[in-house]
């Protein structure tokens, strides 16, 4: 859904969040879920929340720091082969692809890396 700025005020009203403090927020709030990707205690945890997915979604978004923080979520979990079924069940691999051609070092660093968990005999029919 379309927005434009009469949109934005009448639906945050007086005293509302601006629009891009709610944009540093999401880019704060997928950062620190990435960064607590990486303990194999949370990947239960993950997949029930559906932030893996979460994380997909943020790979697709054009902001270069929700890529960098998604792809690096994906990249902290898909060594779980747990984590790594959902991923390529949700098309991800297609989508950390995109991500090799990245200007961000650490976004193709991440991409590479989460590949190399990825990509394997099992998932070489999804992409």
């Amino acid at each position: 859904m379309f927005t434009n700025a009469q949109l934005q005020v009448e639906r945050t009203g007086r005293g509302g969040t601006l629009r891009e403090q709610y944009l540093q927020s999401k880019e704060r709030i997928v950062a620190n879920v990435a960064n607590f990707a990486y303990d194999p205690y949370n990947y239960a945890f993950m997949r029930q929340l559906n932030i893996l997915e979460l994380f997909l979604d943020c790979i697709t978004e054009p902001n270069e720091w929700l890529v960098e923080f998604g792809v690096g979520g994906i990249c902290n979990s898909c060594a779980d082969p747990a984590n790594a079924s959902v991923i390529t069940q949700c098309g991800g691999i297609p989508l950390v692809v995109q991500c090799l051609s990245s200007p961000v070092k650490n976004t193709v660093n991440y991409a590479l890396g989460g590949l190399y968990y990825l990509c394997n005999p099992s998932t070489e029919k999804r992409f």
